[in-house]
């Protein structure tokens, strides 16, 4: 009979604890996502860019939805993400690691670079990134709600900081894969889903410069270091 009882007991705190976690399943996966915190160094990125790359990363058509398990995976995982710099649009407030290919653990921690011969500052640089949708603040999220034509974009390797300036802001086929490929102009191209996920949303800035990290504009130091950077 106790151990009867006993199991009854144990069934209905599982019950409650699934019904918890159902009640907060947005909340739990904004919080995986958003409290994740690397320590990005020039050391780490030169590391990792020197890692050899694997083609499968690249696969756009192996990217999933970004759900409660995806991120919880991520989290467990997080030493499979390589980060290779950062990105940061100050006027939106939207800084976040690099991280090379566009695998679901990468895509659930990171923006991720398409193609894998990209280098910053030098032809089409282009990153795809998970718009959370509902107002969020993480990931691409900002860049579908708050980026305008004229805002800066800085990108970081930790020894340079490259400037560009967006100059378009264009809805897509999400079969636009060609947006990707390489370009003679020095642009960066940043791509998220629309409203409905079932589209796409371009964001291309054009490349202004790049100086020394430690000699870029105080403001762009902090954004690019005040989260995640320890030079």
């Amino acid at each position: 009979m106790q151990a009867k009882r006993w199991l009854k007991r144990v069934g209905w705190l599982l019950l409650v604890l699934v019904s918890l976690a159902l009640i907060f399943n947005q909340q739990i996966k904004y919080y995986l996502v958003g409290s994740y915190r690397p320590t990005i160094t020039k050391t780490l990125v030169q590391k990792n860019q020197q890692k050899q790359v694997n083609q499968k990363d690249f696969d756009f058509s192996q990217t999933k939805d970004l759900n409660f398990q995806a991120v919880a995976k991520a989290r467990a995982n997080k030493q499979a993400v390589n980060i290779i710099g950062e990105i940061s649009i100050p006027a939106i407030k939207m800084t976040i690691p690099i991280a090379t290919g566009v695998s679901n653990t990468t895509l659930a921690l990171a923006a991720g670079t398409m193609r894998p011969d990209q280098q910053m500052g030098q032809g089409n640089y282009a990153l795809a990134g998970h718009n959370m949708a509902h107002g969020s603040k993480i990931l691409f999220s900002p860049l579908y709600y708050h980026a305008k034509v004229g805002q800066k974009v800085y990108l970081t390797d930790m020894k340079h900081v490259y400037t560009y300036r967006i100059y378009e802001r264009k809805f897509i086929l999400a079969t636009r894969v060609d947006v990707v490929n390489d370009t003679p102009e020095k642009i960066l191209t940043l791509i998220t889903c629309d409203a409905t996920g079932a589209n796409r949303l371009m964001v291309r800035a054009k490349y202004e410069g790049k100086v020394a990290f430690d000699q870029a504009p105080k403001h762009v130091q902090q954004a690019l270091s005040s989260k995640y950077t320890n030079k």
